[in-house]
C-alpha cells in the first residue's frame, strides 16, 4: 500500500509526489492528468507553463485531436512546457523533424527509460500521427522569455557564441544557429525551460540512453555535455531561456 504523508505547508508538491509513486506501479497516465489539474496558478503577468491560467480545453476522446490533447496534459495547452516534479520540455516552435525523431526514440525505448510511465504505450501514435502532432506543436507560438530564475546570462551568451576552446566545447550556434532555433533534426533551444536544459546536459547519457549515440547529431553532444561544468551548463540554460 502507498501512503501519502501530506505536508500542510506544501499540499500541491506532496500530492504530486504521491501521485508519481502511484503511477510508478501502473500503466495509467494518471500523473500527466494530475499535473494539469493540480497546477498552481501563476501570478498576474507571469507567462504560465501548462497551468491553470491557460483556457481549459476538453480533449476529444479519439482521433488526432485526442493525441494532441493528451500531449498538453504535461506540455501545456500551448506547448510551453511545465515546471513540476519532472520538468516537461517546451514543444512550441520546436523543429517537427526533431519531435518525430524523439517520439520514435520513445516508442523504441531508447530514451528516458527511467520514467514511471512507458511513453511508448501511453502515446501509441502511428507514424502519420507523429508527423501531424509534430507539425501542430511546431506551429505554435513560443511564449515570452524569462520563465524561470535566470543565472549568468552573459557567460551563457559567450559560451553559446564562442564555446569554451580550452575545454573542447564548440560554439552552440555552429549547429543550433545564431538564434538557437535549430532546424531539421537539430532541436530548437531558444526559449527552452532552464531546468530541462540543465537536466539534459548534466545527464546526457542517462536521459538519452541508446538514442545518445544513434545518430551523428546526438552522438556529437555526448563529449560536449561531459566537458561542460555545471556552472557553464547553468549559464547556457539561462541564456537560452531569454531567447524567443
Amino acid at each position: 500500500m502507498i501512503t501519502a504523508h501530506l505536508n500542510p505547508k506544501e499540499p500541491v508538491r506532496t500530492a504530486r509526489m504521491f501521485i508519481w509513486k502511484l503511477t510508478a506501479l501502473s500503466a495509467l497516465p494518471l500523473a500527466a492528468l494530475a499535473f494539469s489539474v493540480m497546477s498552481e496558478p501563476t501570478s498576474a503577468g507571469a507567462t504560465g507553463l501548462g497551468r491553470m491560467d491557460e483556457p481549459a480545453r476538453r480533449p476529444p476522446a479519439t482521433g488526432l485531436g485526442g493525441k494532441i490533447a493528451y500531449c498538453t496534459y504535461c506540455h501545456g495547452p500551448s506547448g510551453r512546457g511545465y515546471y513540476g516534479f519532472y520538468t516537461m520540455p517546451r514543444l512550441a516552435g520546436q523543429s517537427p523533424d526533431y519531435i518525430v525523431r524523439q517520439l520514435e526514440a520513445f516508442v523504441a525505448g531508447k530514451r528516458d527509460r527511467q520514467l514511471a510511465v512507458r511513453l511508448a504505450s501511453v502515446h501509441n501514435v502511428s507514424p502519420s500521427e507523429r508527423a501531424a502532432v509534430a507539425k501542430h506543436f511546431a506551429g505554435l507560438l513560443t511564449s515570452s522569455a524569462s520563465d524561470g530564475p535566470l543565472g549568468d546570462v552573459a557567460t551563457g551568451r559567450r559560451i553559446f557564441n564562442e564555446g569554451v576552446p580550452d575545454a573542447n566545447v564548440p560554439a552552440c550556434l555552429a549547429c543550433h544557429g545564431p538564434e538557437a532555433k535549430g532546424g531539421g533534426s537539430i532541436p530548437r533551444l531558444a526559449g527552452q525551460l532552464p531546468a530541462y536544459t540543465q537536466y539534459q546536459l548534466n545527464s546526457w547519457s542517462k536521459s538519452r540512453g541508446e538514442e545518445a549515440n544513434s545518430s551523428e547529431e546526438t552522438a556529437v553532444m555526448s563529449p560536449i555535455a561531459s566537458n561542460m561544468t555545471r556552472s557553464q551548463v547553468d549559464a547556457v540554460a539561462a541564456y537560452l531561456n531569454t531567447l524567443r
